[in-house]
């Protein structure tokens, strides 16, 4: 076996990601985090499981049914994968369940949020439910009695439902008496939680427990002998064979209908249930005992995650974090003229997002604006973008947008978003034919007295001022002329089927990106063992590229010191002894998603200082189209450097890799200062805008007449 082949070199990819996942259950359990931001990471990690369960599982299972045979770089084969898969979920639902049972529910009932068992419900209470159930929830019931002679109907994916076992009465119409089956669909329109009257508290009762409280209402005459609350996940990872760009969007709806019909992944049900309707249920979803999850606790934690707005209870809640003004952007300055004296750099959220939405909204409202050409990947459901487009084609401009409809679970909207900007006039792209459009760039075109004249947003994040409020993520905004071209040239290729002519300031996905990160290691590798000081430094999302994984494995045996940031995904293996000894790996999860991709080369001292689009995953760098943006701007390459170095700094919310694959807590040195990398970094953005507040008030200083005080 080649040492490059060595399965001891990498880590398994979806162990590493549950790894992430527990990292973010660990908040959910540290009692230092304020209680309602406990219960959302709780949340958190329920909707990261259904993802990577639709996703990745049902990926690994489809390669199971076709019999795939091949090892991945771990070493693992897909049925390994699945049965360690299979044994860490179980384990971890059962933790998060222990988690809200233990510490969390006594906690939340101490500060008067609780939750009340239907059995456990007062009179009043009962009949404050039996009215909801009535006029709110009755209606958009619509039981389904199981024929054993018919295929089983089709349950949604991801919705809870109540399977039912019943024995019929005296028969009615020719119907047999007898024990019988239902299942009854609770619909995602409903309110998971409903209040029941209680003074100065928040009690809840769950839509199932009120369900199946009345389920006498829905089957009359029949006596109900047993029921279990469940929910199927099935497979979403699928995608279209694609043709002509005409096609794409009816064969991406294609897929979404596929997505609902597809095969369980996972069936989730109470724990407790009869073992003859347990049995009944997996028959019927052809589920085996691995996939099946018997859950101590209410099902989809994921609802949780609205606690973080419950009022009354801010004493409950982390301290406010509103964006900061950045300094570089004064308050009512058109951008443009912002832009014509400075680059702009900016790090949501710890400072705004809006002179990203202002530059659109701007170029789409000023007259001189001639064309504007962007990049929608994930946009908000009342996008201000996408308005601000729609109108700016309506006013005449030229205006192009490449909308990614292969963006997974976001395809229906871009889809909607699609065929709107269409309506307005804008030319619209549908992604690139083979490959995944994953780049953030909007390039506006100006008619000024100098001539024509190019601005440029790069970021790390999507169009999205929502999920700007929670993703930390780095802009870019010049009019620098080297990055303006390159924009151009950039849309012309990916819009005009055209060979790219060598950039200035960027390098693309997949044709030079993955070179020029090689290059720069590599160049980091020659001074080192010249003699000459060497580091990297990597923050990015995921790191699971062989080839660039082996690339830091070399640069740490030619003695170059190299820290990575991964919040997610990191199949390298750190301090192996002759292997990755200068390499430490750490991960930061707090109240923001680390999203930002910043890369950092020493390169003697003038370091290259780099925001990308992409992460280190043959995915990225291979099969989609992504962006590197080169920062130089002095002034914004010193802002990113103290991104990196704050980050690094963590002994708070940081955990650092061991080279097993596990993380452990990194703890401060004996007197060393306590620094939560988020906290410092939102200090920082608070402490800028006030000083850039302060240096533009008014001064006003009394005329004195001469010769005297």
């Amino acid at each position: 076996m080649s040492r490059k082949s060595d399965p001891s070199r990498f880590i398994n990819r979806e162990l590493s990601w549950l790894e992430f996942n527990e990292r973010v259950l660990e908040e959910a359990c540290d009692p230092s985090v304020p209680l309602l931001e406990r219960v959302r990471f709780l949340a958190i990690t329920a909707s990261n499981l259904d993802e990577f369960f639709m996703v990745r599982v049902g990926g690994l299972r489809m390669l199971a049914a076709r019999g795939a045979s091949r090892r991945d770089i771990s070493g693992m084969t897909v049925r390994e994968q699945l049965a360690e898969i299979s044994r860490r979920v179980h384990r971890m639902v059962d933790a998060q369940h222990a988690c809200l049972a233990r510490e969390l529910e006594p906690r939340l009932e101490r500060a008067a949020i609780r939750r009340i068992a239907w059995e456990r419900t007062t009179g009043e209470q009962a009949g404050h439910l039996a009215r909801i159930f009535e006029q709110e929830i009755l209606p958009l019931l619509t039981p389904r009695a199981i024929d054993p002679e018919q295929e089983f109907p089709m349950v949604a994916g991801l919705t809870l439902h109540l399977a039912v076992r019943l024995k019929r009465a005296a028969p009615a119409a020719g119907a047999p008496a007898g024990e019988g089956w239902a299942v009854v669909a609770i619909p995602r329109t409903l309110s998971r939680f409903y209040t029941v009257p209680a003074e100065d508290a928040y009690h809840y009762v769950l839509v199932e427990d009120i369900v199946r409280g009345h389920l006498a209402r829905l089957f009359p005459g029949c006596e109900i002998l047993d029921t279990a609350v469940f929910r199927v996940t099935r497979n979403a990872d699928m995608s279209v064979v694609e043709d002509l760009a005409a096609d794409l969007l009816a064969r991406m709806q294609d897929v979404l209908v596929a997505r609902r019909e597809s095969d369980c992944v996972r069936l989730e049900i109470e724990a407790g249930t009869d073992p003859r309707l347990a049995g009944w249920l997996r028959r019927q979803l052809e589920a085996d005992e691995a996939q099946v999850y018997r859950v101590p606790g209410p099902l989809a934690l994921s609802a949780w995650f609205g606690f973080g707005d419950l009022q009354g209870f801010d004493a409950l809640k982390s301290e406010p974090w509103p964006p900061q003004p950045s300094p570089l952007v004064p308050k009512g300055e058109p951008l443009f003229d912002v832009l014509d004296r400075r680059d702009v750099i900016l790090y949501a959220p710890f400072e705004s997002y809006d002179p990203v939405v202002r530059f659109v909204e701007e170029a789409a409202a000023d007259p001189n604006v001639l064309a504007i050409k962007q990049i929608l990947y994930r946009t908000s459901k009342n996008s201000p973008i996408v308005a601000a487009l729609a109108r700016a084609a309506a006013d005449g401009k030229q205006v192009t947008a490449l909308v990614e409809l292969k963006a997974r679970f976001d395809e229906a909207r871009n889809i909607d978003w699609a065929r709107a900007l269409e309506r307005a006039g804008v030319q619209v792209i549908y992604g690139i034919r083979g490959l995944k459009t994953h780049a953030k760039v909007c390039l506006v075109v100006r008619r000024e007295p100098q001539g024509i004249r190019r601005y440029v947003h790069y970021g790390t994040g999507n169009y999205n001022e929502m999920t700007a409020r929670v993703y930390a993520d780095v802009s870019l905004m010049t009019a620098a002329d080297d990055y303006g071209a390159d924009a151009s040239a950039f849309f012309n290729t990916i819009t005009g089927i055209t060979q790219p002519g060598p950039y200035r300031r960027i390098e693309a996905a997949p044709l030079g990106l993955r070179r020029r990160l090689l290059d720069l290691v590599e160049g980091e590798i020659q001074r080192c063992r010249q003699g000459r000081p060497a580091r990297i430094v990597v923050k990015v999302n995921s790191l699971a590229d062989p080839e660039l994984i082996e690339a830091l494995y070399r640069a740490s045996q030619a003695g170059v010191t190299v820290d990575c940031l991964v919040r997610g995904i990191c199949c390298l293996r750190p301090g192996v002894k002759k292997l990755s000894e200068t390499i430490r790996v750490f991960s930061v999860v707090d109240r923001f998603l680390e999203h930002a991709r910043i890369l950092y080369f020493h390169q003697d001292g003038d370091p290259a200082l780099l925001l990308s689009s992409a992460d280190w995953m043959p995915r990225n760098l291979d099969k989609r189209i992504e962006l590197l943006v080169e920062v130089v701007d002095p002034a914004a390459r010193r802002f990113l450097g103290r991104i990196l170095d704050t980050c690094l700094a963590d002994n708070v919310k940081a955990r650092r890799l061991r080279p097993d694959g596990t993380y452990e807590s990194v703890k401060p040195v004996p007197r060393a200062k306590r620094l939560r990398s988020q906290e410092a970094l939102y200090d920082a953005a608070r402490r800028a805008a006030k000083s850039a507040e302060d240096s533009g008030k008014a001064v006003f200083v009394p005329h004195r007449p001469s010769g005297g005080r």
